[in-house]
């Protein structure tokens, strides 16, 4: 499967989400699988200030490869801006945001607002695509509101501005998250270009990313939240698809945790342990959905701050199941 000149070995791929496409979850994503992550969103205006924060963002990791950038923004020029500085840290495509609802994204124009306009969409395409030399995406949205549905409008333009594939999240802005995902959205826009089609929402396993390659004819599938405490996804899909259809158990407990400890402590080394647990609690929290009395562990996990910290509720959850085997048996 390729994007453009970017050959790839999977047709799973890691949907960008801000606050938690780091680059450790995002190496850990590929191991288990994943065909390339995207970078949390970077404000091409916050490129034009030097902002220090912005160009971490951007650091990639030799172990993650392949990996796109993505840029967000409303202003053609200064989107090809932005892109010619992302060049700098080599990643191996550009991705324009045309989807993100937030909005403080979205009421500055950028993101899902600029389906609004669908000729300024093709315009930042075009100057994206002028400004470097690796493959151009678009994520985008069905369109701003039900009222206004207009992403084959918007999806053709890009494509003819040079678009290499086009992400689709199958709801509309107003929608956010839910409700359930208009796959048959996926398959018009399949019909509609001839670049290939990144179909996204609910994934959740092996086969909804089936049933959604199998009713939409979608090139790639695109994992965001069902991603989350659950690496092991990319490989469960990948496995699924290639091995006549078959279903590669979940982790058992010790996997789950060490994992889950190898991510954090991943986390702190790139962040800082002080920063590096604050964001951990969420991820911890994510990797124990489902176990058997979770929700005290994940209250625990709402008050980490150290590694030791971790250590310490990870030996309490280990033991807690421990004990529980033992009594079955």
């Amino acid at each position: 499967m390729k994007i453009g000149s970017l050959s790839l070995d999977s047709r799973v791929i890691l949907a960008p989400m801000a606050g938690v496409t780091d680059r450790p979850f995002r190496t850990l994503c590929r191991r288990f699988g994943a065909a390339y992550g995207v970078t949390e969103m970077i404000s091409a205006r916050a490129l034009q200030f030097k902002d220090k924060k912005t160009a971490r963002l951007m650091a990639l990791g030799d172990e993650e490869r392949p990996t796109g950038i993505q840029l967000f923004g409303d202003d053609p020029e200064v989107m090809a801006q932005a892109a010619e500085k992302a060049m700098r840290f080599s990643p191996q495509l550009i991705d324009i945001n045309m989807g993100c609802p937030a909005p403080k994204i979205a009421n500055n124009g950028s993101g899902s607002a600029l389906m609004k306009d669908p000729e300024k969409c093709g315009e930042i395409v075009r100057a994206v695509k002028k400004a470097c030399d690796v493959p151009v995406t678009v994520k985008m949205r069905k369109g701003w509101d039900r009222d206004h549905v207009n992403f084959l409008q918007v999806a053709k333009i890009c494509e003819q501005a040079g678009a290499d594939a086009i992400a689709l999240h199958a709801r509309t802005r107003d929608q956010m998250y839910q409700p359930s995902a208009d796959w048959d959205s996926i398959r018009q826009l399949k019909q509609a270009v001839s670049v290939p089609v990144i179909g996204n929402g609910d994934i959740t396993d092996a086969q909804s990313a089936c049933r959604m390659l199998e009713e939409t004819g979608c090139d790639f599938v695109m994992v965001g939240r069902g991603a989350l405490g659950n690496p092991w996804i990319f490989q469960q899909i990948s496995v699924y698809l290639t091995d006549s259809c078959r279903i590669l158990p979940g982790p058992g407990l010790s996997e789950r945790l060490l994992v889950m400890n190898r991510h954090m402590r991943a986390l702190c080394e790139e962040k800082g342990e002080h920063v590096g647990m604050r964001e951990a609690r969420k991820h911890v929290g994510w990797y124990l959905h489902g176990l058997r009395g979770a929700a005290a562990f994940r209250r625990k996990a709402g008050e980490l701050c150290t590694l030791e910290d971790l250590d310490r509720l990870t030996g309490e959850i280990y033991l807690r199941y421990r004990r529980e085997e033992e009594v079955e048996h």
